[in-house]
């Protein structure tokens, strides 16, 4: 997906509020929308672009980011803290090291794994096995897929254990002779003196007799992994699934960090949830809402049939119970509210015509009687 301005994909300024954000995106997204658009697939990476773009604004915390540090800091595993401190460090009079940029998020990585923590603390290495970080991965649903639940398939890269090695790094493992088993060497002197990750050993404190040549005796290496996540029913936006184990690989057989998935929903065409409540605008004709009818509507369940009343109004909201999204806890279920909306034929020609002026008679007074401001 190109890089376009986040701000500019969903058509509001940098500091529109979050309503006017939600607005927009929503807007935008029942336009372009599969369901909307089949088989048009300019609507469908407007749509997933629109998508990616309210995954960021809409979350406070993405979205200072973003603003801070542009689509950099949206890359997983970005420490907005270290990267603040480096900046801090080289306005101070620091500078990057000889053949490094700045201009993307990888040389903050680069940055830091040479620097370590650049007022003293500990930097990238370790001293033994380790934990593995969590991860985060952004999952888009269709509301009737969280309303049901579903199992979907994802792909994301992250380090696992080394195959070869199995994630031990190597065979005959001494102390690294270089740093001592610290993980870190201390370059330059007096104030401005910081840490560096061990060259030798990488950070791991460790050296081998007979190191693993595939992951280079750092006993993880960087895969593309396919996951099969089971969404319950009933997920809303917002909420996060936690599957163990399946973040980075621990640091010399440590172990792994946890993969949470943050669910983001999709607008529906036609359907609007609030809750555990869901919202539904059902057009009805002119002689439905003056005779009154049985009418068939659409919910998550099935097909339901819907009395509307002789007389019923445009605007009017009927309740249909327990047809709503349930509790993916309690079980619960929300209800469904129905708005008619009387639609007029849009050319009926002369017998239309005649049928309008005669209705007309049938209004006692004026319905805008009691219009005032």
């Amino acid at each position: 997906m190109a890089r376009k301005d986040l701000y500019g994909v969903l058509g509001v300024g940098r500091k529109a509020s979050a309503d006017e954000i939600k607005k927009a995106y929503r807007k935008l997204a029942r336009k372009h929308h599969p369901d909307v658009n089949p088989g048009n697939k300019q609507a469908e990476e407007r749509f997933k672009e629109i998508s990616f773009a309210n995954d960021v604004l809409a979350d406070p915390e993405k979205r200072k980011i973003y603003d801070e540090f542009g689509f950099e800091g949206l890359q997983g595993g970005f420490d907005a803290d270290r990267a603040r401190q480096y900046r801090e460090w080289q306005s101070s009079g620091g500078s990057a090291p000889a053949g490094r940029g700045f201009g993307k998020y990888s040389s903050f990585e680069d940055v830091f794994s040479d620097l370590g923590d650049l007022f003293g603390g500990q930097g990238r290495g370790f001293r033994g096995p380790g934990r593995g970080a969590d991860l985060e991965y952004s999952l888009e649903l269709d509301l009737l897929d969280a309303v049901h639940g579903v199992t979907q398939t994802i792909a994301l890269r992250r380090p696992v254990a080394c195959p070869q090695c199995v994630g031990a790094g190597g065979k005959g493992a001494t102390v690294c002779p270089q740093c001592e088993g610290a993980g870190q060497v201390r370059v330059g002197g007096g104030p401005v003196a910081f840490g560096r990750t061990c060259p030798r050993c990488s950070g791991s404190g460790r050296a081998y007799t007979e190191p693993c040549p595939r992951c280079g005796a750092t006993g993880r290496i960087d895969e593309v992994d396919r996951l099969s996540v089971k969404i319950p029913a009933g997920v809303d936006e917002g909420s996060k699934i936690r599957l163990a184990g399946k973040g980075e690989a621990g640091h010399k057989g440590g172990p792994p960090g946890d993969l949470y998935i943050n669910v983001r929903l999709r607008p529906h065409p036609f359907l609007e949830r609030r809750g555990q409540d869901l919202y539904l605008d059902l057009p009805v004709t002119v002689g439905e809402a003056t005779l009154g009818a049985s009418v068939t509507v659409p919910t998550p369940g099935g097909d339901v049939s819907l009395r509307i009343s002789p007389g019923s109004q445009s605007g009017q909201r009927l309740r249909l119970r327990g047809r709503g999204v349930k509790d993916a806890k309690s079980k619960a279920a929300g209800d469904l509210y129905v708005r008619l909306l009387v639609q007029v034929p849009r050319d009926g020609g002369e017998r239309a015509r005649r049928a309008a002026e005669e209705l007309d008679q049938c209004y006692g007074e004026s319905p805008r009687k009691n219009l005032k401001l």
